[in-house]
């Protein structure tokens, strides 16, 4: 009982001493972003990497979830007499909640294991003593391009996602529901508000952060060579993903709760 006990107390104290110390990494981590000299060589390559690159998934995701929305909708929809709803109910559903966390949960799965891939190899082949070595800051240099990065596109391919989604779900309603695009955009116009994109759109600035700073925390704690490389990889996805479905569900909360009177 009470190896059991102690087994349990250092668990406690392990987890908060990483929750602590990644804590500092964060805070490291944006003082070197917005502090100078900035990289915006390195920036601009890693808003390529991140941003442009993601757009074709990011899409052909949205387009495919909002066309599948409304056929899965139609048919109820159409037996209530209530088609002109279909618009509101996938554009609403898209701005607050889908095109966000389909953004973040692709682009998290696939950035958050490039970052960590790429710098958890040069942990374990110790490039990263090397800038040590010659007086240069890691984070500054291989984390702060890569948060700001994330920053910065994370949002903009929301607002793609968004209007993917949405092109799609107007696409199948007129063929499968017979709503016009005039009056698919016209009764968007009187359900959706500002506060429905600035709340869907302000959470991927939030998922960006925990994608990036759990890439490179991951990637720079990794050891035992190209297995400590899959090891990481494999646990910064796990981590970002599961953060990013727990942070969507506190934030919609806030939110509501700040912006929605019910």
């Amino acid at each position: 009982m009470s190896r059991f006990v102690s087994e349990v107390v250092n668990s406690l104290l392990n987890f908060v001493l990483g929750v602590g110390e990644v804590c500092f990494f964060l805070w490291n981590s944006i003082v070197a972003t917005v502090t100078p000299p900035y990289d915006y060589g390195l920036l601009t390559a890693q808003i390529y990497d991140i941003g442009f690159r993601s757009v074709s998934i990011v899409v052909v995701s949205a387009m495919a979830i909002g066309m599948v929305m409304v056929v899965q909708m139609a048919w109820g929809f159409a037996w209530f007499g209530a088609k002109g709803l279909v618009g509101p109910v996938v554009t609403l559903s898209f701005v607050r909640e889908l095109g966000p966390i389909i953004t973040s949960l692709l682009v998290g799965g696939r950035v958050g294991s490039g970052i960590t891939a790429e710098i958890s190899s040069m942990k374990v082949t110790e490039q990263i003593d090397a800038i040590k070595t010659l007086g240069a800051d890691p984070i500054r240099k291989l984390v702060s391009p890569r948060l700001m990065a994330c920053i910065i596109s994370f949002p903009l391919l929301a607002v793609i996602s968004n209007l993917a989604g949405i092109g799609g779900a107007m696409i199948i309603s007129q063929m499968e529901l017979n709503v016009k695009p005039t009056l698919f955009i016209e009764s968007i116009r009187g359900w959706v508000s500002l506060e429905d994109l600035m709340t869907g759109i302000s959470k991927t600035l939030f998922f960006g952060i925990i994608v990036a700073i759990t890439g490179c925390y991951v990637g720079m704690k990794a050891e035992g060579g190209t297995r400590g490389v899959g090891n990481a990889t494999t646990k910064t996805v796990v981590i970002s993903l599961f953060l990013i479905i727990l942070f969507d569900f506190i934030l919609s909360k806030i939110f509501v709760i700040a912006f929605y009177d019910f």
